[in-house]
């Protein structure tokens, strides 16, 4: 059974999210929470938001299924570019 959990127009580079979610990919749940509970980078706080959801919602299927009993781990995460913001600088035309 799987759980899926989906973080939307995140204010965070992928660049700097794919380096904190590369360290999750593939671990147990209760060791991909403990490694990102002491990343000291911004993004480790914004995966472990979105890993906590996964597993309400995994709950929310499995009901009367405790996560500690059932050897949960993170099968796929990925990360892709959101929406930018555009920025405009006023100058001059000429006129």
């Amino acid at each position: 059974m799987e759980a899926v959990a989906k973080l939307n127009n995140c204010p965070t580079s992928p660049r700097k999210m794919r380096l904190v979610v590369d360290l999750i990919r593939g671990e147990r749940v209760e060791k991909a929470l403990y490694i990102l509970k002491y990343t000291n980078k911004e993004a480790a706080q914004r995966v472990e938001k979105l890993l906590l959801s996964a597993i309400k919602n995994w709950e929310a299927k499995n009901e009367g299924q405790r996560p500690e009993d059932n050897e949960l781990f993170v099968k796929t995460v990925f990360v892709d570019g959101g929406r930018q913001l555009k920025r405009l600088r006023p100058a001059p035309q000429g006129r």
